[in-house]
């Protein structure tokens, strides 16, 4: 039986205070950035339901970015744990995305994005994990990519 979950995500620009001994020259080559210095994500609920929408995750963004690609994965999962299918079995999913746009411009500029996902697995359950995978490019001089992967659990 082929089931579906919606998952909402908000990506919202917001202001980073740093102190002199954190400070990142944001526009040097030689800097690595790690994405939770510009992506923070929290989930409500922290578990999504199938065959219905959930309440979505939400980013704080401190500098203008933009998302230049965004994929999702479906895997079985039994209490959180991905089971893979055994033998010749495949989950077999398809998923819509749309976003209201891909830029980030300003501190207080926001996208939403959605996954509309369907997926059938062997196991004939609900329960899943869904993994978004979200690529941003930044807007410093010299432009930086980073990726962030969120985990969505879905119920049984």
């Amino acid at each position: 039986m082929v089931r579906s979950v919606r998952v909402a995500t908000l990506l919202l620009a917001g202001m980073a205070a740093a102190s002199l001994s954190g400070c990142q020259k944001t526009d040097s080559t030689d800097d690595t950035l790690k994405v939770d210095d510009f992506v923070v994500s929290t989930t409500t609920p922290s578990v999504a339901t199938a065959d219905g929408p959930g309440t979505g995750k939400t980013y704080r963004i401190v500098r203008g970015v933009t998302l230049s690609s965004a994929s999702t994965k479906v895997q079985q999962a039994s209490g959180g744990i991905v089971n893979p299918p055994t033998g010749g079995d495949v989950e077999h999913y398809e998923y819509v995305s749309s976003a209201s746009s891909n830029k980030i411009s300003a501190v207080g500029g926001a996208i939403t994005q959605t996954f509309e996902v369907w997926y059938d697995l062997p196991s004939l359950r609900r329960e899943a994990l869904v993994t978004l995978t979200l690529n941003f490019t930044d807007d410093s001089s010299s432009p930086k990519t980073f990726t962030k992967t969120v985990n969505v659990q879905v119920a049984p």
